[in-house]
């Protein structure tokens, strides 16, 4: 079965690629296959929160279910087992699916009785509605699911215990129970009836987490079985929720939830809908997820892609709301680059991150001023203050050797064991792209910054000379004009003046596209732009490295050190093609007969992509050999947001659903 964004096709193996995802606001999801399989340990209808957006744990992770017809017991999921066994076969009986306005499939027997099933997961209120309607077919229809439940961390595992509690409050055919008092009670409203009976499903196999190397296999818990009668016009309905409250009618509260997803989701273009999945509530205001399924929130990630996730879909309320919480978490001049999925505190270990808080932050502000929408005094006062304190704390010196060099106006990083860049791939002590000195990209969002705050007066009155700084670095940034072409990517490497590092990677193209304030131009610009292109661009993004470099890796595959080693060695990243388009576009004037280019050139292979892995988004990266496979996140925040940023500069619209 090979799956699209509307529809699978029956005959051979079940396609193990296609993903869909129902995010709840708050952190929490429902993730699965379009098959109905598990690969994941992430794979889950009610994945939670308890710390929103972190605390993430698992309370059910699937079901068992099956049909009974006068033709005989037919299953409509499948489940895989250790060492690698297919069973039931329910996968064999879908013969539709599809994503909007959430998963819906078909299932067809073989006496004709057609089923559709539908999961969709409610905005901020941590329910997963399951529904069954007979849509063909006469006659008894009768339908039994299993819950399979574990009450985990969502990276853990879980094998049979003995401190997993059964018990059971049933009312009725809503029940609920307590697996583990340190996590939160899970409930079922249903419109079915319920027979308790504990049982043990043992060896369940994610093969997924095997081909990264990872533990693979899980034991899952079952407290009984729910029966439904599909011959009943009603149909079968299941809400999955958190706490023990059961006082519900399931049918009508699945429906309420079903309408008002309805209304919320509207006719909104796909993508935009895909938008809202990473848009969630943190304490004290609102955030971005990085990427589902094992993302948190992080800096870098976050600033990015609101430009193309939150600006790009004039959702200014929202962007307000994402900088202005982020702003109070200044801290000796740096904004943190991850909160952790826990207690720990923040981690303040991006040289970058903060710089492109600068540049999101100006584009909000633009952007509110283009629509003529007021900002408060308030908000922009603490959005200044912010950004001052970053560019004063990075001029004076911060963590990590983060500091402006006097002597050249630009901004020195990195210390023996730290990875400061995006490029921050870490094995053990082994930091894999270390680029420790004056990056070149780094320098370019530092300049960015700097003509930012001159042009917004900000630190005026308090001896901040932005500009002048800002002169000085721009032309010192001629010393990253590489003989070969194009830019070297790292000088002054280990703080070692005079030096440079002249392997081709993407972070140059910084330099042309993709901020407010292009550092390179003319032939320069061209030469940048046209070595990338023959080099690093391929249908899903730039190579994180050329394939003519002894260390390039091309392909993303194997354990923890194997794919931490090749993440940025080749592996391709689907959100630098926005910057990439956006040089493109501007070394070639930028008129219409260079977007019908672009259009034709760069678009077609990333709209195709939504289609294939986490369908309506973009994944984190690809192989950097062809056919490039894509690989790491499914669902890839600022992946997507690079997309909308493309659409956008070459004037491509969503017009409805199926554009």
């Amino acid at each position: 079965m090979a799956a699209g964004p509307d529809g699978p096709a029956a005959g051979g193996a079940p396609d193990e690629t296609a993903e869909w995802l129902e995010a709840d606001g708050l952190g929490g999801f429902a993730s699965g296959l379009v098959n109905g399989l598990r690969t994941r340990r992430y794979h889950a209808l009610l994945l939670t929160t308890t710390r929103p957006p972190a605390g993430r744990v698992v309370l059910v992770n699937g079901i068992e279910a099956w049909v009974e017809t006068p033709a005989g017991r037919f299953p409509i999921t499948t489940q895989r087992y250790a060492p690698d066994i297919l069973h039931p076969d329910g996968w064999r009986r879908i013969t539709g699916f599809a994503c909007r306005p959430w998963p819906c499939w078909t299932f067809t027997l073989p006496d004709g009785t057609v089923l559709a099933q539908e999961i969709l997961v409610a905005r901020n209120a941590c329910e997963t509605v399951l529904r069954w309607r007979r849509t063909a077919g006469t006659g008894p229809c009768r339908l039994s699911v299993l819950p399979l439940l574990s009450g985990r961390d969502y990276h853990a595992l879980q094998r049979e215990n003995g401190t997993f509690r059964f018990d059971a409050v049933v009312q009725g055919g809503n029940v609920a129970w307590r697996p583990h008092a340190d996590r939160p009670a899970i409930a079922a409203l249903t419109n079915g009836s319920y027979r308790h009976a504990p049982d043990w499903y043992r060896n369940f196999l994610y093969t997924a987490e095997r081909d990264r190397g990872l533990d693979d296999t899980e034991d899952l818990a079952t407290p009984g079985l729910f029966a439904f009668d599909l011959a009943s016009p009603e149909g079968a309905a299941m809400v999955l929720r958190t706490g023990d409250g059961l006082a519900v009618r399931a049918a009508p509260h699945a429906e309420d939830l079903m309408r008002a997803e309805r209304a919320r989701r509207g006719t909104a273009a796909p993508s935009f809908a895909s938008v809202d999945s990473y848009l969630v509530d943190r304490a004290g205001g609102r955030t971005i997820i990085a990427g589902f399924p094992w993302f948190t929130d992080w800096g870098r990630d976050t600033f990015i892609s609101l430009r193309g996730l939150v600006l790009g879909t004039g959702r200014l309320d929202a962007a307000e709301a994402i900088l202005t919480a982020w702003a109070g978490t200044v801290s000796e001049g740096m904004l943190p680059n991850r909160f952790p999925d826990g207690d720990a505190p923040p981690e303040y270990n991006a040289v970058d991150a903060s710089l492109w808080f600068i540049v999101a932050v100006h584009e909000f502000l633009s952007q509110s001023e283009a629509a003529g929408r007021a900002v408060p005094a308030a908000v922009t006062g603490a959005l200044a203050a912010a950004a001052v304190a970053i560019l004063a704390g990075y001029a004076a010196g911060t963590r990590f050797g983060i500091a402006l060099d006097p002597s050249d106006g630009l901004l020195r990083a990195g210390l023996p064991g730290v990875q400061l860049t995006w490029m921050d791939a870490k094995v053990g002590d082994w930091v894999v792209t270390p680029r420790i000195g004056k990056p070149v990209e780094v320098q370019a969002l530092w300049i960015n910054a700097l003509r930012i705050a001159g042009l917004r007066g900000w630190g005026a009155g308090h001896g901040a000379d932005w500009s002048g700084i800002e002169a000085r670095a721009r032309t010192a940034f001629a010393r990253f004009a590489n003989p070969a072409g194009g830019l070297h990517d790292v000088v002054d490497v280990d703080h070692v003046p005079g030096t440079a590092d002249p392997r081709l990677r993407p972070n140059q193209i910084l330099a042309v596209g993709g901020l407010p304030f292009p550092i390179v131009a003319g032939a320069a610009a061209r030469g940048v732009v046209d070595r990338i292109e023959a080099s690093l661009l391929t249908p899903l993004g730039l190579r994180s490295l050329a394939p003519d470099d002894p260390d390039y890796a091309g392909r993303y595959r194997g354990g923890p050190p194997a794919r931490d080693g090749a993440y940025h060695q080749g592996t391709v990243w689907p959100w630098l093609i926005g910057p990439f388009v956006d040089a493109w576009l501007a070394v070639r004037g930028r008129g219409e007969a260079a977007k019908a280019e672009a259009r034709r050139r760069f678009l077609p292979p990333l709209l195709a992509h939504l289609g294939t892995a986490g369908l309506g988004h973009v994944s984190e990266v690809a192989d950097g050999d062809p056919p490039h496979a894509p690989g790491g996140c499914p669902f890839q925040a600022w992946s997507l947001g690079e997309l909308l940023r493309v659409r956008a500069m070459l004037d491509v619209a969503e017009d409805g659903p199926d554009a």
